[in-house]
């Protein structure tokens, strides 16, 4: 029996009984799938944003109001009073095993999580890369020892063979953490926050740029608790182009992508608040 107050997203109550709203549930169904696959709120958000979810009140769902639903036992057919749970009288939603799954994810933390998926990440340098005679360099990966060693290829010496390009490969954890270490440099740096706060007023007046210093150095600190495929997609946000070659690297940054990242941030900030 329901004893009062708004009823969970995917419920809705009748003659103070919990009742499954079919479209709701989906939507439930949907987090709890997609959180084990994911395993982040933030990127879980964002997504259920873009699909135009929100609560039943209309509101937007953030991190926390996930957090929230998938702790909430009402889900797998339990009644919660005063810490205790019993078994309920309606349906659940969710089974089980999946149940489960979930909460096996949430006993670890946010950076062992990434830390155990970062095997399969997306290469970070995907379409990104070029070395000095102009062609692209593709991620590729070999095995040796029962150990994983990605690379980055030319597609000269993949044409032409060894020795067809004076850079023809080169180790994609050393490739992307250099790219990464510039990024990190690049929000704590007053003049970029200065250009990158100009080319977000363009579309956002009400951003000031004490909010875009904010939003960009709040980036730094939290990157290594990012899940590898948000740091896939801010990584091809924030870059144009990475050119390599004997010397090093040069890495040409979107002035765009550095905006509307601003803006993304400056927006969860302000959630939080």
């Amino acid at each position: 029996m329901w004893m009062g107050g708004c009823p969970p997203l995917g419920y809705e109550v009748k003659n103070r009984k919990l009742l499954e709203n079919p479209a709701d549930a989906a939507h439930v169904r949907w987090v709890f799938a997609r959180f084990i696959e994911i395993g982040s709120g933030t990127l879980l958000a964002r997504e259920l944003a873009e699909r135009g979810v929100t609560t039943s009140r209309g509101h937007r769902i953030d991190k926390k109001f996930i957090y929230r639903m998938l702790n909430n036992r009402v889900y797998i057919g339990d009644a919660v009073h005063k810490g205790t749970s019993y078994p309920g009288e309606h349906e659940a939603i969710i089974d089980r095993d999946v149940w489960d799954k979930v909460h096996a994810i949430l006993t670890e933390s946010p950076r062992k999580r990434a830390a155990r998926t970062r095997a399969d990440t997306p290469a970070l340098l995907r379409g990104l890369l070029y070395g000095p005679d102009g062609a692209a360099f593709s991620p590729t990966h070999t095995r040796k020892g029962g150990r994983l060693y990605r690379y980055y290829v030319s597609q000269t010496v993949l044409k032409h063979g060894a020795g067809s390009c004076p850079v023809g490969r080169v180790p994609a954890g050393e490739s992307e953490a250099a790219v990464i270490n510039q990024l990190r440099a690049v929000f704590r740096q007053p003049e970029i926050v200065a250009g990158t706060w100009k080319a977000a007023r363009e579309k956002a007046v009400e951003i000031n740029e004490a909010e875009t210093h904010v939003a960009l150095a709040r980036l730094d600190p939290l990157w290594d608790e990012i899940f590898p495929a948000e740091q896939a997609r801010i990584v091809a946000l924030l870059v144009e182009r990475v050119d390599i070659n004997a010397d090093g690297m040069n890495v040409r940054l979107r002035t765009d992508g550095l905006a509307a990242l601003a803006r993304e941030m400056t927006a969860e900030v302000g959630a939080a608040a």
